[in-house]
């Protein structure tokens, strides 16, 4: 066990000093692509004013033949890269594969300085969290990179879901935790072939009623991922770092992505996946609050003065609780705004 005093120092001779606090910055899209398409790889300069987040794909949905393609044509869109309001992070390969350490080498050593993230799939305990965090710690220092890059880890192991919290206090870099529900699905043994979303069959009926018929039951249909979600929520808010809706797979179904995204946002998710160009109008819309709710959240605060007691608003008593819900609301709406001039101008605090 490392002591207290020692988890702030860095884990390599010349690496940069770790963070004490992850910072928040606007992630409500983390839009993939995949870096080996030329194709996708033109138009990627042209999408990324509009996302939070751009990640280069380098695992799931690269066949092995384009890793090297992939990890090659994301170094090409790093070096050309201007930082700005848009992210750039990655997703490496797996800690198993046999790619791992030529991602991390090649992605450090050539365009360090350009990513902020590296997504580290299949994570299933806090050893796999400090060896990304010794390893990157010595190339940072070998490479002479001035800030620490961090790692943003995927549950998708029902080990991964066992140690969450100790994944999530495991290195200072540790930025968040999306729920990577295809795998996990499979891991577990649960009989869904879909990617994220509800299912049909997970439901609860209603009781019978004497001579009623079966069929004038109401059934339910449940959500397959709410306790992993909201334990995954609870380890990241102990932690200080961001929860993330992972995929929504049926990019058909635009009303049931927005809604298993609304669930995540209610739930204290800052963002979710996009895979594709539809997906990122929802996950801005969904994980930005509504200018009436933002507007009641400021009511609130306002007649509520030092935030104490209690006053009847409307018919509704708001108190110290509420109050604190409503500046969550408010500094989501100010970090939002910061970066957007238009959402600034939706919740009034174009002048703020």
């Amino acid at each position: 066990m490392r002591s207290p005093k020692d988890f702030f120092a860095p884990l390599a001779l010349g690496a940069p000093q770790p963070l004490r606090e992850i910072p928040f910055r606007p992630s409500r899209m983390i839009h993939f692509f995949d870096p080996s398409n030329e194709r996708m790889r033109a138009k990627v300069l042209d999408i990324a004013p509009g996302v939070d987040v751009l990640l280069g794909n380098l695992e799931d949905a690269v066949s092995a033949d384009n890793k090297g393609a992939a990890r090659n044509g994301l170094i090409e869109i790093g070096k050309a890269w201007e930082p700005g309001s848009t992210q750039l992070w990655t997703r490496v390969n797996s800690l198993d594969s046999p790619w791992f350490l030529d991602d991390i080498w090649a992605l450090c050593h050539e365009i360090g300085d350009k990513l902020d993230v590296i997504m580290v799939p299949k994570v299933e305990g806090p050893e796999d969290i400090h060896y990304v965090d010794r390893l990157l710690a010595q190339i940072e220092a070998r490479v002479g990179l001035d800030r620490p890059l961090l790692v943003h880890a995927i549950l998708e192991t029902a080990r991964g879901v066992a140690n969450v919290e100790t994944i999530c206090l495991a290195s200072p870099r540790m930025q968040g935790l999306s729920l990577g529900p295809a795998d996990l699905a499979a891991d577990r043994r649960m009989k869904t072939t879909r990617v994220g979303g509800g299912h049909p069959g997970y439901l609860v009926r209603t009781d019978p009623e004497a001579g009623a018929d079966d069929a004038a039951r109401t059934a339910f249909q449940q959500d397959l991922w709410h306790y992993t979600l909201a334990r995954m929520v609870d380890a990241c808010g102990t932690a200080g770092i961001l929860p993330y809706y992972g995929p929504f797979g049926d990019i058909a179904d635009a009303v049931g992505c927005e809604d298993q995204f609304r669930n995540a946002y209610l739930l204290g998710c800052v963002g979710a996946w996009s895979l594709h160009p539809s997906q990122i109008a929802i996950a801005k819309r969904v994980f930005s609050p509504e200018p009436a709710e933002v507007a009641w959240a400021q009511r609130v605060v306002t007649e509520m003065g030092d935030g104490t007691g209690a006053v009847m608003i409307d018919g509704k008593m708001q108190d110290d609780a509420t109050v604190k819900q409503c500046r969550v609301v408010l500094k989501l709406a100010h970090d939002l705004s910061a970066g957007d001039p238009e959402l600034a101008d939706a919740y009034g605090l174009s002048n703020a």
